[in-house]
């Protein structure tokens, strides 16, 4: 602060939360590294406390104000955002998430007969093609124990991102009409995306989500048998895209659907998914959920929109 009480620097509040989306309460201290764009570090430090409070930090004018802040604690994984543009005149909230190391998924918010309460759309969508409400819930609930809970885990991260993209009419979830539930074969879940059919229509308000700056084409050809793709563009990770299948179709409630096969990559800039994501994916490491759970929330905490909330936790092993 200056002498006479205005602030001359940036300030930022750092938040710390842990897998369950609450207060990091470990007993091991966090290390918060906060770096100013010019690539300086400003501050490192062991801190005992989930929420630590900047002031006087470094202000520029210019990119050099695009800060990274960075938090690590023995036995988590790393998390950082980056730009964060520092100003006098606020304070920067950032929330960011640490997760165990060893960890494992708590589905318990998220069992078949606590869904309907929570996202009934969701349930809807999800009951769409079983015989009855009891052979929905156990093809659902089945997903718990296939792959570790991964491909349960996946499939609502990109349900639960689905429901927050509005499009000019509606959100892009409203737009899926039944789920495709194999588990082998060419539309087979997987850990990183899932297949459904989706009312046609959805192509147009992809287009004119594009139109607005809210998509982009995205590439298809590492999809086979995909015509065309959109990619969210909203956040700097995390963004959902939406691949379909035109030249596959069934009738569904009277609309001649296509299909659709919704994923949530890593990165925005097309470079670095191609480069990173895809050259790990053949490697044979998908698309890790986890990842995506933790980059989701984070990026929707900086932009402001409705916590990012899956039902599922992670919690240590």
């Amino acid at each position: 602060m200056s002498a006479t009480g205005i602030a001359v620097g940036g300030r930022a509040m750092v938040n710390v939360f842990d897998g369950t989306r609450s207060l990091y309460s470990d007993s091991n201290q966090i290390l918060i590294t906060v770096m100013d764009g010019n690539h300086s570090v400003v501050s490192r430090d062991f801190h005992g406390q989930a929420s630590i409070y900047f002031q006087d930090l470094p202000f520029f004018g210019n990119l050099g104000d695009d800060y990274t802040f960075l938090a690590s604690a023995d036995g988590y994984k790393d998390a950082g955002f980056v730009p964060v543009r520092v100003n006098p005149k606020i304070v920067q909230t950032v929330n960011l998430m640490l997760l165990p190391e060893s960890n494992g998924f708590n589905f318990f918010n998220a069992t078949w007969d606590k869904l309907g309460a929570a996202k009934p759309k969701v349930k809807a969508l999800f009951a769409k093609g079983a015989a009855d409400d009891t052979a929905a819930g156990s093809r659902y609930s089945s997903l718990e124990d296939t792959h570790d809970g991964e491909i349960l885990a996946c499939l609502l991260n990109i349900t639960t991102a689905m429901d927050q993209i509005q499009l000019p009419q509606g959100t892009a979830l409203d737009y899926l009409k039944a789920v495709i539930w194999d588990l082998q074969g060419a539309s087979a879940m997987a850990r990183d995306r899932f297949y459904a059919w989706a009312d046609p229509a959805m192509i147009s308000q992809a287009e004119q989500a594009k139109a607005q700056g809210e998509f982009a084409d995205a590439p298809f050809g590492l999809h086979p048998g995909a015509t065309r793709s959109y990619k969210q563009i909203e956040f700097g990770e995390a963004n959902v895209q939406l691949t379909f299948h035109e030249n596959d179709k069934l009738m569904i409630d009277g609309v001649n659907c296509v299909k659709i096969e919704p994923d949530i990559d890593y990165y925005r800039d097309p470079g670095a998914h191609l480069l990173l994501e895809v050259a790990v994916n053949a490697l044979g490491s998908l698309t890790d959920p986890r990842v995506v759970y933790v980059l989701r929330w984070i990026a929707g905490q900086r932009a402001g929109i409705p916590e990012f909330n899956p039902l599922y936790t992670i919690q240590k092993a």
